[in-house]
């Protein structure tokens, strides 16, 4: 840490006081500890090394670190002298009456509160794989191995694209996997769904054109949306997904379609091959661009595969997302774009002049993972465990929740929908209740994009929670339920009670 530039920028404030060298250095480095600029732990410069810094003796330095530590604000160990806790007092706030403070743009105030803390971690959180069921060990290996093999032009500034071999590999599963038709030139590095949004948005629409987002939807789809000036519209969900009616392509045409085929978030339906082929030809015609997430498209537990959207037609008019964020962890932060072959140059061209570029390491070790065939060999092993986890997740809700909610969207994906059959029931209560009891759930009427959807109920992620586990936990989440119906409905007697079992069956 640079002492000498913090201790001149707080000596300002001092110096007019006429306090000898000795006060003024011991009063700069105490304010700085007491306003938790100097944090606790760090280690301060030795007294010989300062003194040279600010051009003072040593016994001036030595004087000011033997005060701090007779007042408790640092201590002296064989290695030098550390900042100890001390309560830190708030700095004052300093007011300039000529000059407005700027702000925060006015698409960016527009911004609503997210549903949740995506870091946050506990039962039913939706997005979180089953982290101890990644093959670390082999993650180190790859890395490890990828950073061994590193050339020193790869430790310059890297391809804006991302790595040619990473994309090579990307593309040859999705083509394999999904039914995507691309080459590598398509396919582009981001940092994961998120940055991949940000960029579609700004990039293939202009400010005030008008985007289509599933309602209820992703609420990272809304913030790009609006981060980027679009005019957004709310599309309704049914059981087949994303349900356009006639007058949304004849009132408010779309620039861009924004969607989630596979496993819509958050409701969970699958989009009807009918509705997808409907979709794609109207989306032609009318100029847009459809924006495909296929977040967690991997994990299908009832039913053959669907194919991609991008893949169902000849230069289909379809921007494909994807992430390994689900598939692998969280933090990996690698998604990627397929952009239509027409696209592929200006989007090049773009990314040269605006993304980052770096982490060769990570991309090396991914492109190996997913060419050795052990990236598909996880995915076997997770569909396995997820599909385990889903049974038991939808048998416990049936059991004891079957009489006020329904289940939606169990057939594919890491978490499924429960929709209460009563909407008065207030979902956001309910969520701020099962945090009490330590279970952690998103409210459905938050992911509301335009107006109100109609889905009231909870959006429960399973992949992190042991299926020997499920019972106990719907259990208690039940409890809370059931008295937010009978809240929401006085004239129940007594709050629903749970199915019982009688002979290995349940009953009403």
């Amino acid at each position: 840490m640079d002492l000498a530039l913090l201790i001149n920028g707080y000596a300002e404030q001092h110096r007019q006081l006429g306090w000898p060298r000795q006060r003024l250095l011991h009063e700069c480095l105490r304010a700085a500890i007491r306003e938790g600029t100097l944090a606790a732990g760090t280690r301060l410069a030795a007294s010989r090394v300062l003194a040279e810094e600010l051009g003072v003796a040593r016994n001036t330095v030595l004087y000011a670190y033997e005060q701090l530590a007779s007042e408790g604000f640092v201590s002296t160990d064989r290695r030098g002298t550390v900042v100890a806790a001390v309560a830190v007092a708030a700095p004052a706030v300093r007011r300039s009456v000529s000059t407005p403070q700027a702000g925060l743009a006015q698409r960016m105030r527009n911004l609503r509160t997210v549903s949740g803390d995506a870091s946050r971690m506990g039962p039913f959180v939706p997005g979180v794989p089953a982290l101890d069921h990644f093959p670390l060990a082999l993650w180190r290996r790859l890395i490890e191995r990828a950073l061994r093999g590193l050339t020193l032009a790869q430790l310059n500034y890297g391809d804006p694209a991302g790595e040619p071999q990473l994309r090579e590999a990307i593309a040859g599963h999705l083509r394999a996997a999904r039914g995507v038709v691309c080459e590598a030139g398509q396919v582009f590095i981001t940092d994961g769904t998120q940055s991949g949004l940000d960029l579609c948005m700004r990039a293939l629409a202009d400010t005030g054109d008008t985007v289509w987002i599933e309602n209820p939807g992703y609420t990272g789809a809304l913030a790009a949306a609006r981060g980027a000036g679009l005019a957004v519209a709310g599309i309704d969900v049914d059981e087949e997904g994303i349900a356009p009616a006639a007058d949304d392509w004849l009132l408010r045409p779309p620039r861009l379609i924004y969607t989630t085929p596979s496993h819509q978030y958050p409701v969970g339906s699958v989009l009807s091959l009918r509705r997808r082929h409907a979709l794609i030809g109207a989306a032609r015609k009318a100029g847009a661009l459809i924006i495909e997430d296929d977040y967690d498209s991997e994990f299908r537990h009832d039913g053959a595969p669907l194919h991609a959207m991008q893949g169902l037609a000849p230069d289909a008019p379809v921007v494909y997302l994807g992430t390994f964020s689900k598939t692998m962890f969280p933090a990996l932060r690698i998604g990627f774009i397929v952009v239509p072959a027409a696209l592929a140059e200006a989007f090049a061209q773009m990314r040269r002049q605006s993304s980052a570029r770096g982490r060769p390491a990570e991309q090396m070790a991914l492109a190996e993972f997913l060419r050795s065939g052990q990236f598909a060999l996880h995915l076997r092993r997770m569909r396995r465990l997820y599909r385990q986890r889903r049974d038991a997740l939808v048998a416990a809700l049936q059991l004891h929740l079957g009489s006020v909610a329904t289940v939606h969207g169990a057939s594919a994906g890491m978490h499924l929908s429960l929709r209460f059959n009563d909407a008065r029931i207030d979902d956001v209560a309910v969520v701020a209740q099962a945090a009490k009891q330590g279970i952690a759930v998103n409210a459905l009427s938050t992911h509301d994009t335009q107006g109100v959807s109609g889905w009231k109920g909870l959006m429960l992620g399973y992949a992190q929670v042991p299926a020997e586990r499920m019972e106990e936990l719907v259990k208690r989440l039940a409890a809370v339920i059931h008295l937010a119906a009978y809240a929401a409905n006085p004239q129940l007697k007594t709050p629903c009670q749970p199915a019982r079992r009688t002979n290995g069956r349940s009953r009403r």
